[in-house]
C-alpha cells in the first residue's frame, strides 16, 4: 500500500509461509568451522526500497537516481531493459548478499500505474544490472541449486565469479562452473556404468571337491593295515598247514 504496488503472485505465496529465509551452512578447514553458503530472502519488514532516499543526510545529497544515464543500451537484442533508478522502477532488495551486491525484485513500469510485472535482477558492486529470471520462484530454484556459495550470481554475469569462487564452485557444484566444458563434452559429467557388463552372467565351472589331507593320511594307514592284517592270517594259515 506504500508504495502501490502489489506483490507478483509466487512471491506473495511465499511470504504467506514464511516471513523470510535465511539458511547457512559451513565447512571445517583443520577442524574450524568456516562459514561458507548463505541463502537469503529477507523478510516484509526488510523488503526496502532502493533509489528512493538519499545516501547522505544533506538536503542536496546526490541518489540513485542521479547515476541514471539515458545513453544506456535499451532492450537491444535479446537483452531485456535494465531497471531505472529514477521514478520509471520500482526497486525492492531481496537479498544483500553479504556486501557483494543486491538481489532486487524489480516493477520495471511504475508510469503512470504500476505494472504488477516483475523481474528479478542483480545489481553488483559497480551499480551495473544483470538479468537473472522473470519470476521469483525461479529466482528461488537457483538460489537452492547454487548453494548459496559466495558470489553464485556473479556467474550470469559477463565478467563471471572471482578466482576464488571459482574454486569453491569445482569443489561443491562443478557442473555449473563448468558449462562450456559440459556443452562440448556431453559424457565428461555423466556416469559410465554399463549395466549389460555389471549383470553379465557367468559361466560357473564346477569345482572338483578334494578330500582333506589327513582324511587320505587316515583312508592309507587303515587300509595298510587290513593289508598286514591279511597278510598275518595268510602267513598262520600256510604255518597251520
Amino acid at each position: 500500500q506504500k508504495n502501490s504496488c502489489v506483490l507478483p503472485e509466487d512471491l506473495k505465496n511465499f511470504y504467506l509461509m514464511t516471513d523470510g529465509f535465511q539458511m547457512t551452512w559451513s565447512v571445517k578447514t583443520d577442524d574450524t568451522p568456516m562459514p561458507l553458503g548463505s541463502m537469503v530472502i529477507n523478510s516484509v519488514s526488510k523488503l526496502c526500497r532502493l533509489g528512493g532516499s538519499s545516501m547522505y543526510t544533506l538536503p542536496s545529497a546526490p541518489t540513485l537516481a542521479d547515476l541514471e544515464d539515458d545513453t544506456d543500451e535499451e532492450g537491444n537484442g535479446d537483452k531485456p531493459e535494465k531497471p531505472h533508478f529514477d521514478s520509471r522502477s520500482l526497486i525492492f532488495e531481496l537479498d544483500s548478499c553479504n556486501g557483494n551486491g543486491k538481489v532486487c525484485l524489480v516493477y520495471k513500469h511504475a508510469e503512470p500505474v504500476v505494472s504488477p510485472d516483475t523481474e528479478i535482477w542483480f545489481l553488483d558492486r559497480a551499480l551495473y544490472w544483470h538479468f537473472l529470471t522473470k519470476t521469483f520462484t525461479a529466482y528461488y530454484r537457483l538460489l537452492i541449486t547454487h548453494l548459496g556459495l559466495p558470489q553464485w550470481q556473479y556467474a550470469f554475469t559477463s565478467y563471471g565469479v572471482s578466482p576464488q569462487a571459482k574454486q569453491w564452485f569445482n569443489m561443491y557444484k562443478p557442473i555449473t562452473i563448468n558449462t562450456a566444458l559440459l556443452s562440448e563434452e556431453a559424457d565428461s559429467f555423466v556416469n559410465k556404468l554399463d549395466p549389460n557388463k555389471v549383470f553379465k552372467s557367468k559361466n560357473k565351472t564346477p569345482v572338483l571337491k578334494r578330500k582333506p589331507p589327513s582324511q587320505t593320511l587316515g583312508s592309507q594307514k587303515s587300509q595298510t593295515s587290513v593289508t598286514s592284517a591279511k597278510t598275518s592270517s595268510l602267513a598262520g594259515n600256510s604255518s597251520r598247514k
